[in-house]
């Protein structure tokens, strides 16, 4: 997950979030069944890690080009596998 910098400024912040099965958080004492997932947080120029975070941070559109560009070097990379793999002996 990445920061992302939104047009107004403001930044979404990669946060895990982990909760029981009923959504109530989970503690030390954590049950099976609980949920796991990420989620972002949005923080603005008054939080204190902004500034450290706005470095590192992606526009949508930053992280939009960045996933297309993976996708078609992905695909380059199985056509590649797939010339070596026709190329082994039985």
């Amino acid at each position: 997950m990445y920061v992302i910098r939104l047009p107004d400024g403001t930044l979404r912040v990669p946060h895990s979030v982990v909760a029981d099965a009923d959504g109530a958080e989970a503690g030390p004492e954590a049950r099976e069944g609980r949920i796991i997932a990420d989620a972002y947080i949005e923080i603005g120029p008054g939080d204190p890690d902004y500034d450290r975070l706005l470095r590192e941070s992606l526009t949508e559109e930053e992280l939009a080009e960045r996933r297309r560009r993976w996708r078609e070097e992905d695909a380059d990379l199985l056509r590649r596998f797939e010339e070596w793999k026709g190329d082994m002996p039985d």
